[in-house]
């Protein structure tokens, strides 16, 4: 985890892959949340200050990941966290049909946390992800992904659906031993600052084991 952007109302960073965004009931403690909350503490266990989760990303998702210092400026980012822009990149399996498209569902969740597409849209909740095939190896393909909606999962279901499952992705994908991660980055955001209103880009590079993957 590396910290790209700090003031008084917001801190960004890069979150590395295999990281918990938040705490879950088996992890307290490795997580983003819980070491950006040590280091606006500074040590002192009775500091007062503390950051708010503002979204998340996949425990196996790398990238750009932004946390509030206080409830308002949480409360303005997730209020308009639809407006703004979102870039990721994936690599997923084989060749897409077309290199540049647009892939809309609804999408739910079962018992086991396993989301998926249903055709009805009162069963599961719209989901746009726009992509644009950059590099193409006769193994893999790189995606560059604007990710219109931000449903769970949502990429990682969509590309599956689609027959190119993200490499390296257990649940929705190949349980393929010789990959070293899931191949999802969240490379840049850009959002409206919840004091000065300006708009402000955080950008990321494609992880170096993502880039090699397919020669890029």
């Amino acid at each position: 985890m590396v910290i790209l952007y700090e003031d008084k109302e917001i801190i960004v960073v890069n979150k590395s892959s295999g990281l918990l965004s938040v705490s879950t009931d088996r992890e307290k403690e490795k997580t983003v949340h819980a070491r950006l909350n040590s280091y606006v503490r500074k040590g002192n266990s009775k500091s007062k200050n503390r950051v708010y989760i503002v979204h998340r990303l996949d425990k196996h998702t790398s990238g750009v990941l932004v946390f509030a210092k206080s409830e308002n400026a949480k409360r303005y980012l997730q209020e308009i966290w639809s407006e703004f822009d979102k870039t990721y990149f994936a690599i997923v399996h084989g060749k897409m049909k077309t290199n540049e498209g647009e892939i809309t569902s609804y999408l739910t969740e079962n018992a086991a946390n396993r989301v998926y597409s249903v055709k009805n849209e009162s069963e599961g909740k719209f989901a746009q992800t726009n992509y644009l095939v950059l590099r193409e190896t006769h193994k893999f393909s790189l995606v560059k992904i604007n990710l219109v909606t931000g449903k769970k999962n949502q990429i990682r279901v969509h590309f599956s659906e689609k027959g190119n499952p993200v490499v390296g992705d257990k649940m929705y994908g190949f349980n393929d031993k010789e990959i070293k991660r899931l191949c999802l980055h969240s490379a840049s955001l850009t959002l409206r600052h919840p004091f000065t209103f300006k708009l402000m880009t955080f950008e990321t590079e494609v992880p170096l084991y993502m880039r090699t993957l397919v020669n890029y």
